[in-house]
């Protein structure tokens, strides 16, 4: 399960990349795709990431605290591209999202034992 919660995430990021992208060179059509398929990709990382915290014989605070983050990314995911499509100032979230995305990175590659590995 570990491999397709990596895997969703991944995909996700990409997913934001190329929605961006798109806004950027102004075919709206395929963002709203782009963000609709986005979407799905944020309930399979929630879903994978529910599995996974169930599959624990003991659920330590750090495994909340980098489901928490997790969290936040997403939100974050969702409010740049919403605020970019409506022509509002993104700074303060893209600031928000590097420092989350490094947080739950930091903890489930480094800090907590469960890694792509297992």
């Amino acid at each position: 399960m570990i491999h397709a919660h990596i895997t969703t995430w991944f995909l996700a990021l990409v997913l934001f990349i190329i929605a961006l992208m798109m806004h950027k060179s102004g075919k709206q059509k395929g963002l709203k795709v782009v963000h609709m398929i986005l979407r799905l990709f944020y309930l399979l990382i929630i879903g994978t990431g529910v599995w996974i915290l169930s599959s624990l014989n003991s659920i330590d605070l750090l495994y909340v605290l980098k489901s928490l983050v997790g969290i936040w990314v997403i939100a974050m995911f969702e409010m740049i591209i919403i605020r970019t499509v409506k022509g509002k100032k993104t700074s303060i979230l893209w600031g928000q999202f590097v420092v989350a995305l490094i947080l739950v990175l930091y903890l489930g590659f480094v800090k907590l034992p469960l890694t792509f590995m297992t």
